[in-house]
């Protein structure tokens, strides 16, 4: 499906082509800014497959936002959607905002699942939906972007309680990422020589 590979694109920028399977669980993360505030994302890129499935369970626990993401080109993918949108509706924090990915819209030739089922789907189930390609990064940022813009307005709003334990959100200071780019040149300079 990809996941792993939106994950790369979007963290690092980078595509790769040979197909290597999630074992349990990977960690990424991004410094963002959403009106005016500095945020970072914590990404938890989970295996899909049935035997890792009682490890990764572990990690849904006070998410706050998940991706479901499915093969635009494999109908077996799409068709398994409800499994894991009943997954993170019993598993994640309780008002869990969920956007549906239908990933590889680059292979548009091959297409199995049509935009409009998926759009369908997501309206039906108040889900947001984006396609995207990992390979040649078609809304890749967006659907991070898109997801913590959301985040950000349930907190101005009052929707999103920052203060239970389980809302997967924790208020802090992180430096921008041009911050974080210039402590590192200046780490790099005092060791230099």
């Amino acid at each position: 499906m990809g996941k792993s590979n939106i994950l790369s694109r979007y963290t690092y920028g980078r595509f790769n082509p040979e197909h290597e399977i999630t074992i349990g669980c990977e960690f990424m993360a991004k410094n963002i800014s959403i009106k005016d505030r500095n945020i970072r994302i914590q990404i938890w890129d989970t295996a899909g497959q049935e035997a890792f499935r009682s490890i990764t369970r572990s990690y849904y626990k006070n998410s706050t936002c998940a991706f479901i993401v499915y093969d635009i080109t494999s109908r077996k993918t799409f068709d398994n959607i409800n499994i894991w949108l009943n997954e993170c509706k019993d598993m994640c924090y309780k008002d869990v905002l969920i956007c549906l990915v239908g990933n590889k819209c680059d292979l548009e030739g091959r297409r199995a699942v049509s935009y409009e089922e998926g759009e369908k789907f997501a309206a039906d189930n108040n889900l947001l939906f984006f396609e995207t390609s990992a390979k040649d990064g078609n809304n890749i940022s967006e659907i991070f972007t898109e997801t913590a813009t959301n985040l950000v307005d349930k907190i101005e709003s009052g929707q999103l309680n920052l203060n239970a334990t389980d809302s997967g959100i924790k208020i802090g200071k992180y430096p921008n990422s041009g911050e974080a780019e210039q402590k590192e040149n200046n780490k790099q300079k005092k060791n230099c020589c």
